[in-house]
C-alpha cells in the first residue's frame, strides 16, 4: 500500500522558500527592467556578482527577519511585516555596498522602482505559497499508534512545529487499557481499523509512539509490518519529534539514549574545533570593543536605574563539569537572593527598569566575551548554570549533565528557540535543545544559531 498525497517536508518548504524568493525577485526585476525606464538593475552574464550580494541580503536579512519561520510562513499577517523589514534593510545595504553593486541612479525615481519591485515580488509569492502550498490538500496527514498518556504531549509538539503537520487520528496499542483520548476532538480507532482510517483520511505516515514496544499488540504489530513491506511510511516518535521540533525528547528515550550516541563528529572534529576556537577569540575581541564604545551609555544607565555595582560574578558549571566564575552586567537589585539561589522568573520584581533593558538586548552578557577568551565559554554552546541548580535539576530531568560534554555559550541553540527558563518544565524544553545542538553540532548549525541570536536582539526576546 503506497500513499499517493502530495506533501512537503518542513526542509523541503524551507529550500522551496528560498529558491522561489530569489526567482519571484528576479523575474519581477527582469520584467520591469525591459517594461519601464529603469536600468539600475540589469540581468546579464557581466553582472552576476550584483545578483549574488542581492541573493546574499535577501537570504541573511530574511532569516534575520524571520521570514523563512514556517509557522509565520503560514499567516500573511505576521509574514508582512517580515517582508517589510527584510526589503526596506536588503534594499538600504544593496545601496550601501557599490563596490559589488550597481552606483545609485542619477534618477532616484529607480531607487522606488527597485523597493516595489522587490517588495511586490516577495508578497505575491507569499501570497501564493499561503494559498496552495498550506492548503489542507498539502497537509502530511498522520495516524499515531501509542499510548495514551502522551497523546497530549506529542499533539501539542507536533501542533507548535509544523501547521502542516495534522494528526487525524489515534490507535491505542495498549492490550488491556480501557481508557479513551478525548483531546483536541481527535477521533480514536480500533486496531482493526488501521487500514480502513489509512484509506478514508489519506493517512501519509504512521508514527508509532510507544514507551514500551512491548506493550505493542500481536494484532497491531503484524499490520504495521505488513504495511512496511508494501512501502508504507512508518515511522518512530522520537525521530520524528526531533525532525519537526528541532530538539532531542529526552523525557520518552528512558534508557535507550544510547541510540543518541555518538554526538556530532565535530565535538572531536580538530579542524572544526580549531576553525571554532579561531572564531571565538576573533568575535570576542570584537566584542569586547564594542562592550568599550557602549560602556559610557551602560554606566550612565546603571547609575540612574540601579544604583549598584554594574559588573557582578558568579559560579557556574563549565566543560566536563569544571566551576568557573562568569561575568555579567548587573540587572537584578542588590542582596537580591539574601534567602538563597530562586529562579528568575517573568516580572521578576528583583529586576531593575534598566535591567530589563539589558535582558531584553542581551546586552547584560557582553562581559562573557572575557570568559570566551580565557577559553572557559565558547561563542556557541549551551548557557552555563549554576552548580546549585545543576544538582536540583540533574536529580530531576534524564541527562541533564550530559551538557557539559561540550563548553557552554554565550548563545546556544535553546537560547534563540525559547526564553530564559523559569522552570523545571522550562529548564527541561531548553535541554531538549541543548542536546540538539551537540548531536548536530556543525558550521551551519552555529552559523544559524549566530543570525537567529541577531533576531532575538531584534526582537527583543531576552526574557
Amino acid at each position: 500500500m503506497t500513499n499517493q498525497s502530495i506533501h512537503f517536508n518542513l526542509s523541503e518548504r524551507k529550500i522551496l522558500l528560498r529558491i522561489l524568493d530569489i526567482f519571484s525577485i528576479l523575474l519581477v526585476l527582469y520584467f520591469v527592467g525591459n517594461t519601464f525606464d529603469f536600468d539600475y538593475f540589469t540581468i546579464k552574464k557581466e553582472n552576476w556578482t550584483w545578483i549574488l550580494i542581492l541573493v546574499l541580503y535577501i537570504w541573511i536579512f530574511g532569516t534575520i527577519f524571520e521570514l523563512y519561520d514556517l509557522q509565520k510562513s503560514s499567516k500573511i499577517d505576521k509574514i508582512f511585516t517580515s517582508i517589510v523589514f527584510t526589503v526596506s534593510i536588503t534594499v538600504l545595504f544593496y545601496f550601501l555596498t557599490p563596490f559589488f553593486t550597481p552606483v545609485l541612479p542619477d534618477n532616484r525615481l529607480q531607487i522606488l522602482y527597485f523597493y516595489f519591485a522587490i517588495f511586490i515580488a516577495l508578497f505575491l509569492w507569499r501570497l501564493a505559497y499561503i494559498t496552495f502550498i498550506i492548503s489542507p490538500r498539502f497537509y502530511k496527514k498522520v495516524l499515531i499508534i501509542g499510548e495514551t498518556s502522551n497523546i497530549e504531549t506529542i499533539v501539542e509538539a507536533f501542533n507548535n512545529s509544523d501547521p502542516n503537520y495534522k494528526i487525524k487520528g489515534f490507535i491505542n496499542c495498549e492490550l488491556n487499557s480501557m481508557e479513551s483520548v478525548k483531546f483536541n476532538a481527535i477521533p480514536e480507532y480500533k486496531p482493526s481499523q488501521i487500514r480502513q482510517v489509512i484509506k478514508d483520511e489519506n493517512i501519509s505516515e504512521i508514527v508509532v509512539a510507544s514507551y514500551n514496544s512491548e506493550s505493542i499488540t500481536s494484532e497491531i504489530y503484524y499490520s504495521l509490518i505488513s504495511l512496511l513491506e508494501e512501502g508504507f511510511p512508518i515511522k518512530e516518535y522520537t525521530q520524528v519529534y526531533e525532525e519537526l521540533a528541532q530538539r532531542i525528547p529526552v523525557q520518552f528515550v528512558g534508557k535507550d539514549f544510547y541510540k543518541y550516541f555518538p554526538f556530532s563528529r565535530s565535538n572531536q572534529n580538530k579542524l572544526y574545533l580549531f576553525f571554532h576556537r579561531f572564531f571565538d577569540i576573533f568575535v570576542s575581541i570584537v566584542g569586547v570593543f564594542v562592550g568599550i564604545f557602549f560602556l559610557p551609555l551602560i554606566l550612565l544607565g546603571n547609575i540612574i536605574a540601579n544604583r549598584g555595582p554594574l559588573i557582578y560574578s558568579q559560579e557556574r558549571i563549565g566543560k566536563n563539569g569544571k566551576v568557573f566564575k562568569i561575568l555579567k552586567y548587573r540587572t537584578m537589585i542588590k542582596n537580591a537572593e539574601k534567602s538563597g539561589a530562586v529562579w528568575a522568573k517573568k516580572g521578576d520584581k528583583r529586576i531593575t527598569s534598566f535591567g530589563k533593558f539589558l535582558r531584553y538586548s542581551r546586552i547584560d552578557e557582553m562581559p562573557q566575551f572575557i570568559n570566551v577568551l580565557k577559553g572557559e565559554m565558547s561563542l556557541i554552546g549551551p548557557r552555563p548554570e549554576r552548580p546549585y541548580f545543576v544538582k536540583e535539576l540533574s536529580q530531576m530531568l534524564p541527562f541533564y549533565e550530559t551538557r557539559h560534554i561540550v563548553k557552554p555559550g554565550l548563545t546556544g541553540w535553546a537560547q534563540v528557540k525559547t526564553r530564559y527558563g523559569s522552570s523545571v518544565d522550562d529548564s527541561l524544553l531548553k535541554l531538549q535543545y541543548d542536546l540538539y545542538y551537540i548531536k548536530r553540532k556543525s558550521f551551519f548549525l552555529d552559523l544559524n544559531i549566530l543570525v537567529k541570536t541577531i533576531s532575538t536582539m531584534i526582537y527583543f526576546r531576552g526574557q
